[in-house]
């Protein structure tokens, strides 16, 4: 018998990232609505929640009125499955059956083809008297109900007989009618909507949302999940302020004397640094130079490479003078090689989680924002998203780079995206000439944790790796976008081999 402390506790969904959002998991004894259209993942997330159960032992019965059992085993194999455990009952109804003795010849009742398909499926839950219950799907009951009234008494029915024999049961609804049916959500304890949206380019993005749990404080909003072999990934929305921690107070140098000088000894942990500049001006390079320093004191340190390869990337720091394939080897670097196009907002935040709290990663670099930004399916929220991502890697004491190309490599600057608020500093990257040729400069523009230098400096890249010159008093026009020095030309640093690289 279930007692009053056990009724309605939460059972695994069999999803861990699904389990976060409800709290716990699905209420014990109560019947959830799982809706959305065909494709969306219904089948495996139902499959997923009765294996868990079958591998703790309980007894676990799928009912399927739109899937043959043969069908069911198919998914399950492509997804490394075994039903072993779990019971499959395939619910033909009457007037659907191609079986002659089957067929009404003399009535073709609604009302008892309605009636004889409920009480298939309630004899067959008695007869196994299942912890675990899917009916998959509702659409072929509501079909054969030809109304909203009795088919809510069906539905209301099977509830409760699901109720009084204490079984957890997902209902599956593919959305048919052209309008939600808003019965089937005051009838169910829980609602979770799964959606499959198809971008104009690329794979399709996946998301799910807790529309109602009765006496539980789920997790709101939309959450990206994939569907792969071995079944549904959840990536729930992250909230910042669920994840507070304490850290020292230390500084990040870059190994670069004119650069730490300009940034007053270095970047602070638990902040963010935004690199803006045009395209080749250094910003991906003087980022690698921070990463370098970090490695070197054993933190571990995670790029996020929306514009180059990895292989690239390792052949260009090589080329400076910062090999890091030791360091990918030995597990203290992580390039993960990011496609915009197949990759999900929920998916890469949850990438960021797993680095940070599973692999203890200290410093993160994101190469770059534009990426990022092609990355979202609903772009007008990537300012939010970001804002949440930051606030959660300062909470955890994460140095976070930030790279941003400009448009345009001279003359007015201009971003697609401008996220320089979120920001708790903003290095600034620009060409300039000088002495008949192209030149790079670096200043630091805003710097909210401690003091900075309030000078542009010369920056310059070659096969000796970076170097940045002293103060350079004599400019004009720098945040026109075209600045201009016009100083004492023996204040610019010399070049020593003539070969300069981005």
């Amino acid at each position: 018998m279930t007692t009053p402390h056990d009724d309605a506790a939460p059972v695994a969904t069999g999803v861990p990232g699904l389990d976060y959002i409800l709290s716990g998991g699905y209420a014990a004894n109560r019947s959830h609505l799982i809706e959305g259209r065909p494709g969306s993942g219904k089948t495996t997330l139902a499959l997923q929640f009765l294996l868990d159960g079958a591998r703790l032992g309980e007894r676990c019965l799928y009912i399927t009125l739109s899937e043959s059992r043969r069908e069911l085993l198919t998914v399950a194999d492509r997804h490394g499955w075994s039903l072993d455990g779990i019971e499959v009952f395939e619910l033909v109804p009457p007037e659907l059956s191609l079986d002659p003795s089957q067929q009404q010849s003399l009535v073709h009742s609604s009302d008892l083809e309605l009636g004889e398909t409920v009480r298939m499926a309630i004899a067959e839950i008695d007869r196994i008297k299942p912890q675990r219950v899917v009916v998959d799907s509702l659409s072929e009951i509501r079909l054969l109900s030809q109304g909203s009234l009795r088919f809510r008494r069906q539905v209301l029915a099977l509830r409760s007989f699901l109720l009084i024999h204490d079984a957890t049961a997902l209902l599956l609804d593919d959305l048919t009618v052209e309008h939600d049916d808003l019965n089937l959500h005051s009838l169910c304890h829980a609602v979770v909507r799964l959606e499959q949206l198809a971008p104009l380019y690329g794979g399709e993005r996946r998301r799910l949302r807790v529309i109602k749990m009765r006496g539980t404080a789920f997790r709101g909003g939309f959450h990206d999940f994939v569907i792969r072999r071995g079944g549904l990934e959840v990536f729930p929305r992250l909230i910042a302020a669920e994840h507070g921690h304490s850290f020292p107070d230390e500084k990040l140098g870059s190994g670069i004397v004119g650069f730490d000088a300009l940034l007053g000894g270095g970047l602070d942990r638990g902040t963010s640094t935004m690199l803006l500049g045009p395209s080749g001006v250094g910003k991906s390079s003087s980022a690698l130079a921070f990463v370098m320093t970090a490695l070197h004191q054993g933190d571990r340190a995670l790029i996020l490479s929306f514009d180059e390869t990895s292989g690239i990337l390792k052949r260009r720091a090589k080329g400076l003078g910062m090999d890091i394939e030791p360091f990918c080897e030995s597990g203290l670097l992580r390039i993960e090689q990011i496609d915009p196009a197949e990759i999900s907002p929920g998916e890469l935040t949850a990438m960021v989680r797993d680095a940070v709290e599973r692999q203890d990663v200290r410093i993160v670099v994101i190469d770059s924002l534009t990426g990022y930004h092609n990355a979202m399916p609903e772009e007008q929220y990537l300012e939010l998203q970001m804002h949440e991502i930051l606030t959660y890697l300062n909470q955890q004491g994460v140095t976070t780079l930030l790279i941003l190309a400009q448009h345009g490599l001279i003359g007015q600057m201009s971003s697609s995206i401008d996220l320089t608020y979120l920001s708790d500093s903003i290095v600034l990257f620009r060409f300039f000439e000088a002495a008949g040729g192209l030149r790079r400069a670096v200043s630091v523009v805003k710097k909210r944790v401690g003091a900075h230098e309030a000078a542009i400096r010369e920056l310059r890249i070659d096969s000796s790796g970076l170097r940045v010159g002293d103060p350079l008093s004599a400019f004009r026009g720098v945040l026109t976008g075209v600045p201009t020095y016009v100083g004492d030309d023996g204040q610019l640093m010399a070049d020593r081999d003539g070969d300069e690289r981005e």
